[in-house]
């Protein structure tokens, strides 16, 4: 790589370690400040580290950089899950894998379509960070008719938030394929893969939707974007 691409790699590399470290230090500041809600810090961990894909895009971040820093922070994750060393992140009032379905999903969403495919990459984590977690705070928050599935609990509210979210992440990474000139989905296909997401956000037995959301609806991008 030429030394002006290894300098680049390092800036890029150095604004995404200073966007984690700024995203631990908000988490903890809500977790202290707001003892009593829990779900808030982690659900600020939870969309912060989902925008790092997008940063990462936006900076030209080398896949072998990508794919480390994403495999790292998944191990870390699961030796927080069984060390408990950040409780925060952990503390969800069941059992679930959820921190680690995330990394992993990640892991493996740039593993297979990084950096020649960024936004099937960034449908698939953007809709979990950003669909997912709004879905998450909201539903918990508003009163509205619920139902459960599998054991767990999902609310009305929140999955409209989940449907309106996905709809607006994806016509957003519709219009930037458009204008950079990068294969999509057709309109048709976008509302499909908002219906795809809700279903898939259902099925959340262990947390385990955070790891078939983001795998799914990249899946489906890059499928409805060669089709």
């Amino acid at each position: 790589m030429p030394v002006g691409g290894w300098s680049q790699q390092l800036i890029g590399s150095a604004l995404v370690l200073l966007w984690l470290l700024l995203l631990a230090g908000l988490a903890l500041t809500v977790r202290s400040r707001w003892p009593e809600q829990p779900e808030w810090s982690r659900k600020l961990v939870h969309i912060g580290a989902g925008l790092v894909v997008p940063l990462a895009w936006a900076l030209g971040i080398d896949r072998g950089i990508a794919v480390g820093a994403a495999a790292l922070v998944t191990l870390l994750a699961a030796y927080n899950h069984r060390r408990r060393l950040l409780p925060g992140i952990e503390d969800v009032g069941r059992n679930s894998y959820g921190t680690i379905g995330y990394g992993a999903s990640i892991t493996l969403l740039l593993l297979l379509w990084w950096p020649g495919h960024p936004a099937a990459v960034s449908a698939g984590v953007l809709v979990m960070a950003l669909a997912d977690g709004l879905a998450g705070l909201v539903g918990s928050s508003v009163v509205s008719p619920s139902w459960t599935v599998l054991g767990q609990r999902r609310s009305l509210v929140g999955t409209l938030m989940m449907a309106l979210t996905s709809l607006v992440v994806l016509l957003g990474l519709m219009l930037i394929c458009a204008a950079t000139g990068l294969p999509a989905p057709t309109l048709t296909g976008v509302f499909g893969l908002t219906l795809a997401a809700v279903l898939l956000e259902q099925i959340a037995v262990l947390g385990l939707d955070n790891f078939t959301v983001p795998i799914g609806i990249g899946l489906l991008w890059q499928l409805l974007s060669q089709a």
